[in-house]
């Protein structure tokens, strides 16, 4: 199987550098290896000075590389829907340049450029592909998207999709609208399969993310945001890159204090993102250009460590949703490194539970055991989320009230009034069953959550 690995930091952390200089230790080791990037800065062919196109090009012995086309990847996959989209904003007045932008999907470019990750995995030409991401915070909108867009699209237009076709000519003449075709909605299939594709891979076994750093009090606080939110989303990382590290040998007064200060910071870096490894790149006067450099970066800084191994539980931290029962009770186990109390919200909406931390939100489908239960309590401990579900209580049984004076009729009387008791316990519990599965405001969850 082909090994992914994406490489993302704060902007001028060095995540390009790290990653072009990954790609050519891989190809130096007999590895056929493809460096690309999604970030519309395409700094690729900078870092190897060379020209780099929208199709994978080879600039040395099994190493190629490619800067994706974003654009016209979105063209091929939303364009459909596009087209769809204006005519409703042509017909209702919308200045046509308005209308383009309007129906730009924001974040779709750079998650459908992650198909060509996807297709290039699937042509197995390749034993390795390194990603070069866009800056931390784009990263994390990127990968959140597929989750995001693929509940949108499975809720709401699989229900439009089957109200359109019944009602399409009556809609189309009451609103003056047109109305979606096949095509569209064929399109919109496409592009939830597409979603369900990427996230399926980049959070597979073979897929890893690595997190760029420079010893510096900012950037290390945003890397440690982004290690919770990359594992909410269920993204496997398996290393952390320290670069730009002062060297200590030959320090004159004035370096030797950053060295310190570096130190201190690093120190808090080991514990931060322990069991991950930490591989350290040293200051460099410039920037390594060009693939003989680029080589040489890579090897000082893994070292002895072979980067291209697949990551495993051990050697890596990413979502494992664990499961435990006490017999009744169910506890849902769910890693969150690094995430504070503060900044974590839970909520229950029918059968998903919706996890907040900070700014990102993760919708987790519950499996069929815990959907059926109520949230019992939850707590944060350790860097894991642990979310208790108990079964909801049964409904009463109808009681058989004894006969009035032993006459037939109080019998009778006795059972019907034993009967509509149970049906207003069922009507009851059906009632508040619908309230919970089409109330629009999710139910936040805060008993026991501490």
């Amino acid at each position: 199987m082909t090994r992914i690995l994406l490489y993302t930091g704060k902007g001028g952390v060095g995540k390009t550098t790290s990653a072009a200089g990954t790609a050519t230790l891989a190809a130096l080791r007999g590895l056929r290896t493809l460096v690309l990037s999604t970030d519309a800065a395409h700094s690729l062919s900078d870092a190897f000075d060379s020209e780099v196109g929208g199709e994978p090009t080879e600039i040395d012995n099994l190493l190629f590389v490619q800067q994706i086309d974003a654009q016209r990847r979105f063209e091929r996959s939303w364009g459909d829907i596009q087209a769809y989209l204006r005519s409703v904003l042509n017909v209702i007045g919308v200045d046509p340049i308005e209308a383009e932008e309007l129906t730009v999907l924001p974040g779709a470019e750079e998650v459908l450029a992650l198909l060509e990750v996807r297709d290039h995995v699937r042509s197995g030409r390749w034993d390795v592909i390194v990603v070069d991401c866009a800056p931390t915070a784009e990263t994390l909108r990127l990968l959140a998207l597929p989750d995001a867009l693929t509940w949108y699209l499975g809720r709401i237009f699989n229900a439009e999709r089957k109200v359109v076709r019944a009602f399409r000519p009556w809609l189309s003449k009451a609103s003056g609208l047109p109305m979606p075709d096949d095509t569209v909605f064929d399109a919109l299939r496409r592009l939830q399969g597409d979603l369900a594709d990427i996230r399926t891979l980049l959070t597979g076994p073979d897929a890893s993310v690595r997190l760029v750093l420079t010893p510096e009090a900012v950037v290390v606080a945003e890397a440690r945001r982004s290690l919770t939110t990359l594992s909410l989303f269920g993204y496997r990382v398996d290393g952390v890159i320290a670069n730009r590290v002062f060297p200590a040998a030959g320090a004159d007064n004035w370096r030797r204090q950053w060295v310190a200060a570096q130190r201190g910071i690093l120190d808090d870096v080991a514990d931060s993102f322990r069991p991950l490894p930490i591989w350290e790149s040293p200051y460099r006067a410039c920037e390594p250009v060009g693939v003989e450099e680029l080589a040489a970066f890579a090897v000082e800084m893994y070292g002895k460590d072979d980067p291209f191994t697949r990551a495993t539980d051990e050697t890596s931290l990413w979502v494992d949703r664990h499961i435990d029962t006490d017999g009744r009770t169910y506890t849902l186990t769910m890693p969150l490194p690094l995430a504070s109390a503060s900044d974590l919200e839970l909520a229950r909406h029918g059968d998903e539970l919706i996890i907040t931390v900070g700014s990102y939100r993760r919708v987790l489908p519950l499996p069929a055991a815990l959907a059926r239960g109520v949230v019992a309590g939850a707590r944060l401990d350790d860097g894991r989320l642990q979310v208790r579900f108990a079964p909801r209580e049964p409904l009463p049984r109808a009681v058989d009230l004894p006969p009035a004076n032993g006459s037939a009729n109080g019998s009778a009387n006795g059972s019907a009034n034993g009967a509509l008791d149970s049906v207003e316990a069922l009507a009851q519990e059906i009632r508040e069953q619908m309230s919970q599965q089409f109330d629009n405001e999710p139910t936040a969850i805060s008993e026991g959550t501490r």
